[in-house]
C-alpha cells in the first residue's frame, strides 16, 4: 500500500533514499524540543526580522542588510530549483551561521518559498524538501519553518490538493515533532479553513503562519482570525499592500492586542514594500512596530 510520502520518495533514487534517512535519523535522535516552544510565553519579548527575499537577497550577505536596518535577524529560504535548494548542503548553512554571528544577529525561521512553484499538494520534489528541511532547520538551531502555499501550491479552492496536502502533513508530522520543529502554513485560507486542516492532521508540529497583510488582502478580519488560531500561530508576517506600516489598512496597536489576547510572543517578519529606499523604509517600518512591539 502506497501513500502519498512514499509515492514521492519512490521518486528518488535508492542511494538518495538511504542517504536522506541516515541524516535525518541522525538529527531526531536528539529527542523533541517541541515542549519548551509551546509553553506559556511568560516574559518573553518580540523580535522582528524580515525574510532574505524582501531584503533582496539569496545568500549570506542578507544579514549585512538586516544589520544595517537594524533588524534582530533574518528569516532564510530554504533556496530555490536553481541553486538545488542551497541550504540543505552543509557548508551552505555553515556560512549563513558564521553570517548571524558576525553581524550579531539571529536566524529567525525557515522558509520554503519555492513550495509556490513546486507545489507540495501535487509535486513529489516538494515533499523531498520538507522533509529534508527538518534537518536543516535543526542545523540552523529554528524551531520554525514556512510552509508557503501561494501561487502553483494555492489551496483555496482546490480540495482534491487540501486533502492531498493533510495526507503528507500526516505522515511528516511526527517526524517533525521528533525534530522540535513546526511546520507553519501560509496561505490564502481563512482561519477556519487552515483550522479545518490542522484538526484533521491533528498535530501540534503543524500550525499557522499568519500573515496579516495577505489575509487584508483577501477580506478577513485578521483580529477575530487571529483570536481563532490561538495557540495556533508559529510566527507572523508584516505587511499592509503597498503602504509602509501605520499609513494603510492594519491598525497594528489592535494587532498587538489580539496578540496579547492569544499570549503570543516571537517573531514578526516585515514583509512589507519598500517603494523609495530599502534601507530607510525598513528602517521606518521597524521603528513604527519597535514602538508597539518591544523587545
Amino acid at each position: 500500500m502506497t501513500t502519498p510520502l512514499t509515492d514521492a520518495f519512490a521518486k528518488s533514487t535508492r542511494r538518495e533514499m538511504i542517504g536522506r534517512a541516515t541524516r535525518l535519523a541522525a538529527t531526531l535522535t536528539l529527542g523533541s524540543a517541541l515542549a519548551p516552544l509551546l509553553a506559556e510565553p511568560g516574559g518573553r519579548g518580540f523580535k522582528i526580522g524580515a525574510p532574505e527575499w524582501s531584503l533582496r537577497k539569496t545568500d549570506p550577505s542578507c544579514f549585512e542588510v538586516a544589520r544595517e536596518i537594524g533588524l534582530d535577524g533574518v528569516q532564510v529560504n530554504l533556496g530555490s530549483v536553481g541553486d538545488h535548494m542551497h541550504l540543505r548542503q552543509p557548508a551552505v548553512q555553515q556560512a549563513y551561521l558564521a553570517a548571524a554571528r558576525q553581524n550579531g544577529l539571529g536566524i529567525a525561521s525557515l522558509a520554503l518559498a519555492e513550495l509556490n512553484n513546486i507545489p507540495l499538494k501535487s509535486d513529489p520534489r516538494a515533499a523531498i524538501w520538507l522533509l529534508d528541511s527538518l534537518a536543516v532547520a535543526r542545523a540552523l538551531r529554528v524551531k520554525v519553518i514556512l510552509v508557503a502555499q501561494f501561487s502553483h501550491g494555492e489551496l483555496k479552492g482546490d480540495k482534491e490538493g487540501t486533502d492531498r496536502t493533510v495526507e503528507l502533513l500526516k505522515e511528516v508530522a511526527p517526524r517533525a515533532e521528533k525534530a522540535g520543529v513546526i511546520l507553519g502554513l501560509e496561505n490564502y485560507l481563512s482561519a477556519a479553513e487552515n483550522l479545518d486542516i490542522l484538526q484533521r492532521v491533528s498535530s501540534a508540529a503543524v500550525q499557522v503562519y499568519y500573515d496579516v497583510g495577505n489575509s487584508t488582502d483577501k477580506g478577513y478580519d485578521i483580529y477575530q482570525e487571529i483570536r481563532m488560531l490561538k495557540d495556533k500561530v508559529c510566527e507572523f508576517h508584516a505587511k499592509d499592500g503597498n503602504f509602509m506600516l501605520g499609513q494603510g489598512r492594519i491598525d497594528f496597536h489592535k494587532v498587538r492586542q489580539v496578540m496579547d489576547d492569544i499570549q503570543y510572543r516571537g517573531w514578526i517578519q516585515i514583509e512589507a514594500d519598500a517603494p523609495h529606499s530599502l534601507v530607510e523604509d525598513y528602517r521606518a517600518d521597524l521603528t513604527f512596530l519597535k514602538r508597539i512591539f518591544p523587545a
